[in-house]
């Protein structure tokens, strides 16, 4: 079966900066799962993986405009340290999930820190950067009606969050 919209892809990747530095790679854990359409990746990952099928191996390399966006200077804000969990334990420089007014979370990185207020770069850690993923598609399997109305794949046997 090839990989389309509204079809559940199960896949390995290992991900490296321009300069070829290891970001990040799921080879350590549980293959990753994702509803083909629904947005639960980056765009330049996903529309590569259209039309592969279980078996395949490619590497792309996306732009930031395919994956986080370009990095906005002066994209911050002065958050009260009340919508941070662990407040107390966070440091300039660390990357932090902040809840948003729609109930959403935001990835953030950690500027300053003041007495009742933290001030935080709203770009995504890795806005600005060309990606390289080398993937491995395990599966390729048509949705459930369930997971196509959640919008994210479900484990196998279940719900997941």
């Amino acid at each position: 079966m090839k990989a389309e919209t509204n079809s559940v892809v199960s896949f390995h990747y290992s991900l490296t900066d321009e300069a070829g530095e290891p970001i990040e790679n799921s080879h350590e854990r549980e293959p990753m799962s994702i509803l083909l359409g629904a947005g639960n990746i980056i765009p330049g990952l996903e529309s590569a993986m259209t039309g592969r099928e279980a078996g395949d191996r490619f590497d792309v390399t996306v732009t930031p405009e395919q994956a986080y966006g370009e990095r906005r200077d002066g994209f911050t804000q002065r958050v009260p340290k009340k919508y941070f969990e662990l407040a107390q334990r966070l440091k300039p420089g660390m990357t932090t999930l902040l809840k948003t007014q729609d109930g959403s979370q935001r990835m953030v990185v950690v500027m300053k820190i003041g007495q009742s207020v933290i001030d935080v770069d709203l770009n995504h850690p890795m806005a600005g950067k060309t990606l390289n993923f080398a993937v491995e598609i395990l599966d390729v399997r048509v949705a459930s009606e369930e997971e196509i109305a959640h919008g994210h794949a479900h484990a196998e046997g279940g719900h997941q969050h």
